[in-house]
């Protein structure tokens, strides 16, 4: 198996991210951007790219992708939190600068469960520090025997395997967090 690399989401990578993004899912790494989760499950893949165009276009590269062998084979959206709007208001947080949003990770289908987003997060938390961050956060789906479809956010154990506590609990849907330092 080839090295995993990582590397931030910046316009040299728009190619790589609507490759991957193409293979399996029709997200295109949206969810957060949109006003509600009302209608959520209608939106069409190309809905979603029109939008994710959009936000490329106005220059937000809010993530990082992770590369083998020149292919981007993950996705992992992280940026300042209070630009996720839907974030704060769904889980009632305050306003807060300097913390950072862990919002999704995408998998390749054929490079699930091979530890890409082990990879992806360690290499988002060394980095987060050096752009401003000072804590960040998680919101994982605590949902028995899920499929990855269901755990875009991330399972639980793989933040909790990186030092995240909880700062919310809640029986579906807890608040983790990290502060960097």
């Amino acid at each position: 198996m080839s090295e995993v690399t990582v590397a931030r989401f910046g316009p040299d990578h728009v190619g790589a991210f609507e490759a991957l993004h193409g293979t399996a899912g029709r997200c295109f790494c949206v969810a957060w951007w949109v006003e509600t989760w009302e209608g959520w499950g209608q939106r069409t893949a190309e809905e979603n790219r029109a939008r994710r165009t959009g936000l490329i276009d106005a220059g937000t590269f809010d993530g990082y992708l992770a590369f083998a062998d020149e292919n981007a084979i993950g996705w992992c959206q992280a940026l300042p939190r209070d630009r996720l709007l839907k974030v704060r208001r769904q889980f009632d947080l305050a306003a807060d600068d300097a913390t950072w949003a862990i919002g999704c990770f995408f998998i390749h289908p054929d490079r699930r469960r091979g530890g890409v987003a082990r990879r992806l997060l360690g290499a988002v938390l060394d980095d987060l520090p050096d752009r401003g961050a000072k804590r960040v956060e998680a919101y994982p789906k605590r949902i028995p025997n899920a499929d990855a479809g269901e755990l875009w956010n991330g399972p639980e154990t793989l933040f909790r395997a990186h030092g995240f506590v909880t700062l919310k609990d809640d029986p579906v849907r807890p608040v983790l967090g990290r502060d960097l330092g």
